[in-house]
C-alpha cells in the first residue's frame, strides 16, 4: 500500500474515532456535571463519568493523530502549513487532555464533598466550580486551536485538489462558522454547547471527509507539489514543455 493511501486511511479512521469518542464522552459526563447539585450526583455516577473522561482522552490523542497522519502528504505541498497543522492540533489535544483531567479532578472533589461535614461543603463547592470553569476554558482553547490547525490543511487540500474542492470548501466554511461560535462563547462567557448549531456543518463535513479518505483516498493532484517543483531539473523540464 503506497504511503499516500496509508495516510488517507489512517486519517479517515482517526477522524471517526475522534468524533465518536468525543461525542459519547461528552454525553456521558455533561448531564451530570452541568446544573446544580453536580458534586452530590457525581458520586452516584462515578463509573459513567470516568468512562466519559477516558473517551475524552482518546479523542484528544486522535485529534493530534489526524494532523500527524496527514503530514507526509501535506508537506509535499507546504512544509510550513503541514507543520503548523500538527502544532495547532497538538495544542488542541493538550487542551482537551487538561479538560478531561479536570473532569476526573472534580470527581475526586465530589468524594471529599460527600464525606465532609456541612461546614466544609461550601469550600468544596467553590473548588468544584473553579475546576469546571478551567474545564470550560481549556475546552474552548482546544476548539480555537482546532480551527487554526484545520484551516491550514483545508487550505492545502483546496489548492492541491487532493480531495474534491466542494469537500475542502465545505470544510473551510465549516471552520469559519466554528471560529465564529468560539468567539461568541469567549466573549459571552458561555459554553461552546450553546452554539452547537454553528458546529454542525464541520462535524458533518468531517464524517463525509473521513469516509472519502477511507474509500477513495487522495485524488491525483491537478498541479505539481511544491516539493517536486523544487527538485533539480524539474523547473527546466517544465520550461521545456512550456516552450
Amino acid at each position: 500500500m503506497e504511503s499516500s493511501r496509508r495516510a488517507a486511511l489512517s486519517a479517515g479512521v482517526l477522524f471517526i474515532v475522534a468524533t465518536v469518542t468525543d461525542v459519547i464522552g461528552t454525553q456521558l459526563s455533561s448531564p451530570i456535571v452541568n446544573g446544580s447539585g453536580y458534586l452530590a450526583k457525581l458520586q452516584g455516577n462515578a463509573t459513567q463519568v470516568t468512562a466519559g473522561a477516558l473517551l475524552e482522552f482518546i479523542a484528544a490523542g486522535s485529534c493530534a493523530g489526524i494532523a500527524i497522519a496527514l503530514f507526509p502528504v501535506l508537506r509535499k505541498w507546504s512544509v510550513g502549513l503541514a507543520v503548523g497543522s500538527v502544532v495547532f492540533r497538538s495544542i488542541e489535544a493538550a487542551m482537551y487532555s487538561v479538560a478531561a483531567g479536570a473532569l476526573l479532578t472534580v470527581l475526586a472533589v465530589s468524594n471529599e464533598f460527600t464525606s465532609s461535614g456541612l461546614v466544609n461543603r461550601a469550600s468544596y463547592q467553590i473548588l468544584g466550580d473553579a475546576i469546571l470553569a478551567v474545564r470550560q476554558q481549556t475546552t474552548l482553547a482546544g476548539v480555537m486551536a482546532f480551527t487554526v490547525g484545520a484551516i491550514l490543511y483545508y487550505y492545502v487540500f483546496y489548492r492541491s485538489q487532493l480531495i474534491p474542492r466542494w469537500l475542502s470548501g465545505w470544510g473551510i466554511v465549516g471552520i469559519v462558522l466554528l471560529m465564529g461560535a468560539s468567539m461568541l462563547a469567549l466573549f459571552n462567557h458561555v459554553p461552546m454547547t450553546n452554539y452547537t448549531v454553528l458546529a454542525l456543518p464541520i462535524a458533518v463535513q468531517e464524517m463525509v471527509l473521513a469516509l472519502w479518505l477511507i474509500f477513495k483516498g487522495f485524488s491525483s493532484p491537478a498541479s505539481q507539489p511544491a516539493e517536486a517543483a523544487e527538485r533539480p531539473g524539474v523547473r527546466e523540464r517544465v520550461g521545456m514543455v512550456g516552450d
